[in-house]
């Protein structure tokens, strides 16, 4: 309750989600959904990345892909949304391409 409050608040803005989490909690500017372990099926994963930059404001998704089961489900992801997810660069990212300032 501590945190969902925190967030609820902005005093938080980085999410290390998981199911539980990403389902019927609306929370305004998390700037950085982060996928530990990737989720079980397409419409999971969205549920869960969708809480970084809703609201009209910015925000990125980092998902672990560690295994071939990991590797099958972004696929499905890809194909059912008709995206490609890129691997995250060795050099990383401008982060205000993603995050408000």
């Amino acid at each position: 309750i501590k945190r969902y409050k925190e967030f609820k608040e902005f005093k938080k803005r980085i999410c290390v989600a998981t199911d539980v989490f990403g389902r019927g909690i609306d929370i305004e500017r998390i700037n950085l959904a982060i996928n530990y372990d990737l989720p079980a099926d397409a419409s999971s994963y969205l549920h869960r990345v969708g809480r970084a930059g809703r609201f009209g404001t910015k925000g990125l998704a980092v998902s672990f892909v560690s295994s071939d089961q990991d590797q099958e489900v972004l696929k499905e992801i890809e194909k059912r949304f008709e995206v490609a997810l890129p691997e995250f660069p060795k050099e990383g990212v401008d982060a205000s391409t993603y995050m408000a300032s």
